[in-house]
């Protein structure tokens, strides 16, 4: 878990953390294992599945859910000022989630649009959701130019 997270739980009293994933994890934190302790909510985004379980066991009335959701998407208008890590990473962050997701980069930069896409091959290569970002991004990704 990065450090930042560990940092930011310690500050806001969190005791118990767990680093689970998935439709396994909603069920485990709906329903309660020997080493998951059952919750009252389940919160956060996830891909088809992880939706499909949040309302199935909220329906069955074993946990509060956010609220159902969609696949995500980003859509990131940016010109030459902006920061292209940040641009590509905001990208990732949602192509992760599902093959669904949407991810949409708008730029009057030529200079930023060919620095976003060699950021996007370099670094989807350090996820372990890796395909998901892959197929994401194949299906609804786009950088498009607007020339002025």
């Amino acid at each position: 878990m990065a450090e930042v997270v560990m940092v930011a739980a310690d500050i806001a009293g969190v005791d118990l953390m767990i680093n689970v994933g998935g439709v396994q994890a909603i069920a485990a934190l709906a329903l309660g294992t020997g080493t998951i302790p059952k919750v009252d909510l389940v919160v956060g985004p996830g891909n088809v599945y992880v939706n499909a379980a949040k309302t199935y066991l909220s329906s069955l009335g074993k946990v509060g859910i956010d609220c159902p959701a969609g696949p995500s998407e980003i859509l990131v208008l940016a010109d030459d000022s902006a920061n292209s890590a940040y641009v590509a990473n905001d990208l990732l962050s949602q192509a992760e989630h599902d093959e669904e997701s949407c991810s949409i980069l708008v730029t009057t930069s030529e200079k930023l649009a060919e620095e976003v896409c060699e950021l996007l091959t370099k670094e989807i290569k350090r996820f372990s959701s890796r395909k998901i970002m892959e197929k994401s991004l194949e299906k609804y990704g786009a950088i498009l130019m607007v020339i002025l």
